[in-house]
């Protein structure tokens, strides 16, 4: 059993307010994985102070750009180094399988390597060329750091979750308070050992497991300037409601119940082995999946047997063990709200093709829920409109394009979504229709260099690239006579 009873405070291994550790049980059969310290807001006090001492009156935000970029590059070769141990800790923790801890350590490099692009083409600094050639003064725009960032992430995929908050704020010149779930309270102590080896000057960062009223309190403190949070959009509405009432800057990356539309054209296999990734990776705990299977109502009932092939044929069961394709839900109140939705599933008169409500047999230690597939799906079901959150799959009917379109777009969220089709032009004119803030065409990866982020309740703002960078600056005008 691993045991960490200090916090990460602004550079500093310390002592927190409470001598309280928080057990750390596995979702796979509810042993204790390890105890750990948890901040209380005393904790959160003194991390902001550090945070703001150290943006006020220290280096960091001053120092040139290439040096904030070899920080970051030496954090992401440390992390490299030990890609094994973060991915078996996050599937210990989580419940997440091991093929997908391992194969997301790769993607943090290309992360990394996507923000450091768009800084190091970043104008830091630039003369505006005039619109009007008669004026007789220079204008220059500045992109300096905001200040302070209160970063919240959840603990489905927390060095993912970290990695697109953390890397750029810092290389803005932000200092940060990252705080993390409880349930990622392990894994995120690692985190701070190789931040705290890549040797970020002191008060810079802190990193915080704490519940959620802890977290409303570093969000609501006067000394943070902004708030960038990845979670639930009714958490999200809470947080930009304290945003609006401090006129803090805000970025919001929240829920999704994303389509994914299969074309009359589709290459059915190619399409269930997308989908196997595309919308039951990580569990199904993930925001980006495409949970709404979106059909053609002349190709319905062979959609529908193949997917129900293909989801039974995934292995469930110990995360650790490599041919474990789903594993657990990361805690019993999360297993039971999915179990939850697979009941009011058939109570909304949805046909269950597959899986159901019972737990697998010999996995009842763990928080297992068993892989379900509806059929016969009305858009207007809840099953259909509510994030989930686990794996389960509404497959829904179309009878032409425009149908499809529609039915996508019928959501209160907006933040993915994904067409099939041997149709290249096909594929990219529907795309143009979605309103939706990312669109994966026939499978294809996210990709790190364009921003990332949603339409409607799926949230405010954007991540990844030069966008994502953008929204951890504020501009500074300064006109000069010639």
């Amino acid at each position: 059993m691993i045991v960490r009873d200090k916090l990460y405070i602004g550079g500093t291994w310390m002592t927190p307010s409470s001598s309280k550790l928080l057990e750390i049980r596995s979702p796979h059969d509810q042993s204790v994985l390890g105890a750990v310290a948890q901040a209380a807001n005393a904790d959160v006090d003194a991390a902001v102070a550090a945070a703001r001492t150290a943006f006020d009156n220290g280096p960091w935000p001053h120092t040139i750009p290439e040096e904030r970029q070899e920080i970051i590059r030496r954090y992401d070769a440390l992390r490299a180094a030990r890609a094994d141990e973060i991915a078996a800790a996050i599937s210990a923790e989580n419940g997440s399988a091991g093929w997908f801890t391992k194969a997301g350590q790769p993607f943090l490099t290309r992360q990394v390597n996507a923000y450091l692009k768009a800084a190091e083409e970043f104008g830091w600094e630039e003369v505006v060329e005039p619109s009007d050639p008669t004026v007789a003064f220079d204008t220059i725009v500045r992109r300096e750091a905001i200040g302070v960032v209160a970063a919240v992430i959840p603990w489905n995929s927390p060095f993912s979750a970290a990695t697109a908050k953390l890397v750029p704020a810092l290389l803005a010149g932000n200092t940060v308070v990252l705080k993390v779930s409880p349930e990622n309270s392990l894994s995120m102590m690692l985190l701070a050992d190789l931040w705290h080896e890549a040797g970020l000057p002191d008060g810079v960062l802190s990193i915080l497991p704490a519940d959620r009223e802890t977290s409303e309190h570093l969000v609501s403190h006067p000394d943070v300037d902004k708030i960038s949070f990845t979670g639930s959009t009714r958490a999200g509405r809470r947080i930009a409601s304290i945003a609006g009432e401090h006129l803090k800057r805000v970025g919001l990356e929240l829920g999704g119940k994303s389509a994914a539309i299969i074309l009359a054209d589709a290459d059915l296999p190619a399409v269930m082995q997308g989908l196997r990734f595309g919308s039951l990776g990580n569990n199904g705990e993930a925001c980006i999946l495409q949970t709404r299977i979106l059909a053609p109502r002349s190709r319905y009932d062979e959609v529908v047997a193949a997917l129900k092939e293909m989801v039974e044929s995934l292995k469930v069961g110990d995360p650790s063990e490599p041919d474990t394709f789903v594993g657990p839900m990361i805690r019993p109140d999360q297993q039971q709200r999915v179990i939850d939705y697979i009941k009011l599933g058939i109570a909304e008169g949805a046909r269950l093709v597959t899986g159901g409500p019972e737990v697998p047999q010999s996995l009842e230690q763990g928080n297992y829920v068993t892989p379900t597939v509806f059929a016969d799906v009305k858009n207007s079901m809840r099953i259909a409109q509510e994030e989930i959150f686990g794996p389960v799959l509404a497959v829904i009917a179309y009878d032409d394009e425009d149908e499809a379109v529609r039915i996508a777009n019928d959501s209160d969220y907006g933040l993915s979504g994904g067409i099939w089709t041997t149709s290249p032009e096909r594929a990219l004119d529907m795309a143009r229709r979605l309103r939706t803030g990312t669109v994966t065409l026939n499978g294809s990866p996210i990709s790190f260099d364009g921003p990332f982020g949603g339409y409607k309740a799926s949230g405010l703002g954007r991540e990844y690239g030069q966008v994502g960078l953008t929204g951890y600056i504020e501009h500074k005008t300064v006109t000069r006579l010639r």
